[in-house]
């Protein structure tokens, strides 16, 4: 079998992995369910790196997730592969009236709040179902965030979501003074919370904007180490001033 550009010849590929490797043919559901996360967490690096050679590949290893997991449903009858874009399509026609129906919306953001309306219509007892409880929190956070304002749940401009962060902040402080670690814990997700409320005013996302400052800070940090290391000195054995003057020097190579 040679590669082709064909959807009907990946499916007809995996369907033979499924059938002849002895690894394809063990796995379940269950058993590949945190690679399938894994694939999708590589192609948002890609993405951040702007390698799109690499995120081309990643894409192509979440649709072998989509067409691995079709395969097995199937063995068991449970849907296949068709019944997964059947159902895609229907959801994308119904919840888009204004382009496949005779709904007319002003913007962006009367398309949203019809979205959530239609999901609701649909069966959805609230506006946050479907949010994965899973979810890395600070992604949780913005979407809830953002399916509340489309319904009208939302401060209506900025300042007041940042008078919100600084009445969280001061609580947060008067709460660390009582030694308190549940107390403390609750008020800091508190502001994280508002935090991610400001941000998302100004069209800022709060899990990319803290992953390219953790990218920023291991950097940094290793270029610490690397130049220590280079004067034969280890972080245990040296000064908060020593290692700052490497970390200065550090933002000139990595902005």
């Amino acid at each position: 079998m040679k590669p082709s550009r064909k959807f009907e010849d990946l499916v007809e590929l995996v369907a033979i992995l499924r059938k002849e490797c002895p690894w394809d043919r063990k796995q379940t559901h269950y058993s590949i369910k945190d690679n399938l996360v894994e694939e999708a967490y590589e192609a948002i690096e890609a993405l951040d790196n702007d390698d799109f050679y690499e995120f081309k590949k990643e894409l192509g290893d979440l649709l072998l997730h989509v067409v691995f997991h079709s395969n097995m449903a199937n063995e068991t009858e449970t849907f296949e592969i068709g019944d997964v874009i059947y159902t895609l399509m229907d959801k994308l026609i119904r919840r888009h009236p204004h382009v496949f129906g005779e709904t007319e919306v002003e913007g962006e953001e009367q398309v949203a709040e019809n979205w959530e309306n239609i999901k609701l219509k649909e069966g959805k007892k609230s506006t946050l179902d479907g949010l994965p409880a899973h979810l890395p929190a600070l992604i949780r956070a913005q979407r809830m965030q953002e399916k509340a304002a489309n319904v009208g749940f939302d401060w209506p401009e900025w300042k007041q979501a940042w008078d919100k962060l600084e009445e969280e902040i001061t609580e947060f402080k008067e709460v660390l003074e009582e030694n308190d670690a549940e107390k403390s814990a609750d008020e800091f997700g508190d502001v994280l919370f508002s935090m991610v409320n400001v941000a998302r005013f100004f069209n800022l996302v709060a899990e990319d904007s803290l992953r390219k400052t953790n990218r920023k800070f291991e950097q940094r940090f290793r270029y610490v180490e690397e130049k220590l290391k280079q004067n034969g000195k280890a972080l245990k054995d040296s000064t908060l001033e020593e290692m700052d003057v490497y970390w200065e020097e550090s933002k000139s190579a990595f902005n």
